[in-house]
């Protein structure tokens, strides 16, 4: 009777951690699908957010991440070794992505004021970028 219990117990533990896991799987899902939800921030909040994270990618020289913002479109066709070689890394010293203006429901463009050295002095300048909503994300419009 004793290996039978024992028997009976390995199948109900293995039971039980079938369900742990599955439970643990479930509060992850519903935690990850409450905070894509709960992000009820306008359009141009969240572009602007991304914009800045794609900046902040570039200005410590992240090309990679950078390369990530890309649109899909973009990215179809210019590949990353395409993008590392037509970036200059080190050349931006900071950027402010000021303002998102969204004319259209799924089309913003981002004012960002970059500033970089030039000729041994620091220079600002206003860029303007069109960033695109795919699903659920901004992404930027490579030109």
């Amino acid at each position: 009777m004793n290996s039978l219990s024992t028997q009976d117990g390995g199948k109900l533990n293995d039971f039980l951690v079938r369900i742990q896991s599955a439970a643990v799987l479930l509060i992850a899902l519903v935690g990850v699908t409450a905070c894509a939800v709960l992000d009820q921030r306008p359009p141009e909040e969240k572009v602007v957010a991304r914009a800045q994270e794609r900046w902040d990618a570039l200005v410590k020289g992240d090309v990679k991440t950078a390369y990530g913002y890309l649109s899909p479109g973009s990215r179809a066709v210019m590949d990353l070794e395409s993008y590392e070689t037509s970036i200059r890394r080190g050349f931006w010293k900071s950027a402010k992505a000021d303002k998102a203006v969204c004319a259209m429901q799924q089309s913003c463009d981002v004012y960002v004021t970059i500033e970089y050295e030039f000729r041994g002095g620091r220079t600002k300048t206003p860029l303007r970028e069109t960033w695109i909503q795919e699903g659920s994300n901004w992404w930027l419009v490579q030109k």
